[in-house]
């Protein structure tokens, strides 16, 4: 989603905390996905049981397919950050309670069809309840997953731009450029401490 912007540290946790109800497990495992890998909504929701678990484990990276990726050119695998491997654990456990889980079945299942992922508007609204009712402001959707991830990356690769594109999978310098468009409020405070 263009213009979101991406969450702080604090509004993390808030996130984490505040999911409830029947979906919980898959909702938070969604999310901790999202922003520990920098997937975008469609190719989280393409993920099956099998692109995560093997073997009677979780894998150490995840693969979306060049079917499912923007542009459909190539294909990218992110480490498994441990946190979010918690998370889809403990969401895969659920769902074998309810039966009928295979390596094909689609990891963010909808109730609707037979194995069909919940929609990117579906993936929308369960953001936008936990965002307002936690009264987080701004342009935020399911995009702000992955400029989360752009954020925290960046930082930690040392604002290394070139690194930061090759951990988003852009092809081009300048989209990962506009991902990082919210360090606007760095340059704003230099120009107003002037």
């Amino acid at each position: 989603m263009k213009g979101c912007r991406p969450l702080t540290d604090a509004e993390v946790e808030e996130t984490l905390a505040s999911f409830g109800g029947r979906y919980a497990k898959r909702d938070r495992s969604l999310f901790l996905l999202g922003v520990k890998t920098g997937f975008r909504i469609s190719e989280l929701l393409s993920l099956a049981v099998g692109d995560v678990f093997q073997h009677g484990r979780m894998v150490e990276r995840v693969s979306v397919s060049r079917r499912h990726m923007k542009k459909k050119v190539e294909g990218r695998t992110v480490p498994l950050n441990a946190q979010a491997a918690e998370a889809v654990r403990v969401w895969i456990e659920e769902m074998r309670t309810q039966g009928g889980v295979t390596a094909r079945t689609v990891l963010f299942r909808s109730r609707k069809g037979e194995n069909k992922p919940i929609s990117r508007v579906t993936a929308y609204k369960i953001l936008r309840v936990v965002f307002d009712d936690s009264e987080m402001t701004g342009k935020l959707g399911t995009h702000s997953m992955r400029k989360t991830f752009a954020n925290v990356v960046h930082e930690k690769l040392g604002r290394d731009i070139s690194k930061t594109k090759k951990a988003l999978g852009h092809k081009n310098i300048n989209s990962t450029d506009s991902y990082l468009s919210f360090l606007q409020e760095e340059i704003d405070e230099a120009i107003l401490a002037l």
